[in-house]
């Protein structure tokens, strides 16, 4: 007998997919055999992946056996704001913003609800309306915090539109990063990276290579210094790929400032003050800034009995399942887990499957079965508007590259 129960071994019929035309539940269910908190990259493909893996082995999943709970009544796809601030897309593209209601299939039930809290011990999550959802296995795929109050002066100087500060990643901020790139004339453009775990850790400087080479392409290279300041000790956290592109620094004229992190702004006199690890500060004018913000664990995560000492979900390497044996029935996916790779939606595409697979032989023997997770991701790193590296790595920082296995074409090099 599996964990739900006698499921149906009839033959599913054979028929097209279902609508992904639907509306969000109003209703908050008491009880869905599987509850995913999270709606963005990590929740929806871990749903799908989940329902159609019962699917294939004829095992009946009803309506609202799978729940997703996000307040959130859009999705957006994050990767696209990279392209808006470098001009290359315009931000109220469907490709970039679509509602939540309309990317979930009429088999799986959403709930415009946001969790507070989890009970993991009685099997419950608890929305912030008070509203509890019991569960047979727990998905968390919830993201991660952006933390923009952080930076002393950062928010005001955001809405300001005069004040030349602005990151790609915000949707409302995103485009304000193009007119920005756009008016600059002469002066310092300042890209930051902060200090610790970011969405995809190549896009502080994706942004800036491309306007490194807007510049060039209109004629304002020369009276434009680009700069680019970290509070990372290098420019990359993969050796391979961070020789070639600190190289690339160099060579295109690109000041590096490591282990610098930024804590303040003041736009009216346009100056960033950034501290180093040892607790001295350094000031420097910009003319220009482009914030990449810090980030970490969403509070209610960090406060819940899943966490880690770090505040991320607290689940094996491989499996995917919480380490706590109490809290078997749990799993996570995506930039909210302890999952010692870069927080990145290709990540999503390695662990998914992995979960997929785990949940599955869970419900029907009790254990995981072997499916396990590399830690493999990838990052497109946009070095110009005509070239590109495509960095793909595993656990250990080790390079597992695509391209290199079946074609022998070595990735650590900026390609058209």
């Amino acid at each position: 007998m599996s964990l739900f129960g006698r499921l149906s071994s009839a033959q599913l019929p054979r028929h097209a997919a279902p609508s992904l035309v639907r509306f969000a539940t109003t209703a908050v269910p008491a009880k869905s055999k599987i509850v995913v908190v999270g709606g963005g990259a990590g929740g929806l493909t871990a749903a799908n992946q989940i329902y159609n893996r019962f699917q294939a082995e004829g095992k009946t999943l009803g309506a609202g056996d799978i729940t997703i709970l996000d307040s959130a009544h859009y999705h957006y796809y994050q990767p696209g704001w990279t392209l808006v601030g470098g001009g290359l897309k315009d931000k109220s593209s469907q490709e970039l913003r679509r509602k939540m209601d309309s990317l979930v299939p009429q088999h799986i039930n959403l709930v415009t609800e946001k969790v507070a809290s989890f009970s993991p011990k009685e099997n419950f999550v608890t929305t912030a309306s008070g509203n509890k959802v019991s569960y047979d296995i727990l998905v968390v795929a919830a993201g991660l915090q952006i933390n923009w109050d952080n930076i002393s002066g950062l928010t005001g100087a955001l809405a300001d539109p005069s004040s030349g500060v602005s990151s790609i990643y915000s949707y409302e901020t995103c485009d304000k990063t193009w007119n920005d790139i756009e008016a600059m004339r002469t002066g310092k453009a300042l890209f930051t990276q902060p200090a610790g775990p970011v969405k995809c850790a190549g896009a502080p400087q994706k942004i800036m290579w491309l306007a490194w080479d807007r510049y060039r392409q209109t004629g304002r290279g020369e009276n434009i210094k680009v700069e680019f300041w970290t509070g990372m000790p290098t420019i990359f956290s993969v050796p391979k790929y961070s020789e070639i592109l600190n190289a690339l620094r160099v060579e295109r004229g690109v000041r590096g400032e490591f282990n610098h992190n930024l804590i303040a702004v003041d736009s009216a006199s346009r100056i960033a003050k950034f501290q180093k690890p040892d607790g001295t500060t350094v000031e420097t004018d910009y003319s220009l800034l482009h914030v990449t913000p810090p980030m970490g664990p969403l509070k209610f995560i960090k406060d819940s009995p899943l966490a880690d000492s770090a505040g991320w979900v607290s689940v094996d390497d491989a499996t995917l399942q919480h380490k706590n044996p109490e809290f078997s029935n749990v799993f996570a996916l995506g930039d909210c887990s302890s999952l010692p790779t870069s927080k990145t939606a290709a990540a999503i595409t390695g662990q998914a499957p992995v979960l997929a697979e785990n949940v599955y032989s869970f419900v029907q023997t009790g254990r995981v079965g072997n499916a396990a997770y590399d830690g493999y991701t990838s990052c497109p790193l946009v070095t110009s508007y005509s070239s590109l590296l495509l960095a793909e790595f595993a656990y250990g920082l080790k390079p597992k590259e695509t391209f290199n296995k079946w074609f022998g074409i070595d990735q650590g090099v900026p390609r058209r």
